[in-house]
């Protein structure tokens, strides 16, 4: 299985309208293109993926495992994911989340699922 970042524009990652910061989706996907990311790491733009309370979630798939990220609410937060998506690319393995996205791990409950995806 080749590596995947499935990023939440559902419900309310996203929504400024409550609260929430802005999901930035076209800079993710230029950078997807502008690093040629893609054909080693997907990026999927979700409907809900369930677990709102941590609005703004994405989730990193690799053969080893799902990495759930929430509450990500600044740039810098979007540009770590780039970050550990062009390492893989270019090392073609996994490699350590970098460290400004680990206060932001979490554990979802059994209930969450991830609804269709639309890739990118």
């Amino acid at each position: 299985m080749s590596a995947r970042v499935t990023v939440c524009n559902g419900c309310c990652c996203g929504r400024v309208e409550k609260g929430h910061n802005e999901v930035p989706i076209n800079f993710l996907k230029a950078q997807w293109k502008e690093h040629n990311i893609s054909e080693h790491v997907k990026l999927s733009i979700s409907g809900c993926l369930g677990p709102c309370s941590k609005h703004n979630v994405s989730l990193l798939s690799t053969r080893e495992g799902r990495i759930w990220l929430g509450g990500l609410s600044e740039q810098s937060h979007y540009e770590a994911i780039i970050e550990w998506a062009r390492d893989i690319a270019l090392n073609e393995k996994d490699v350590k989340l970098p460290g400004i996205l680990t206060s932001h791990l979490f554990v979802p409950e059994k209930s969450t699922t991830v609804l269709p995806t639309i890739i990118v």
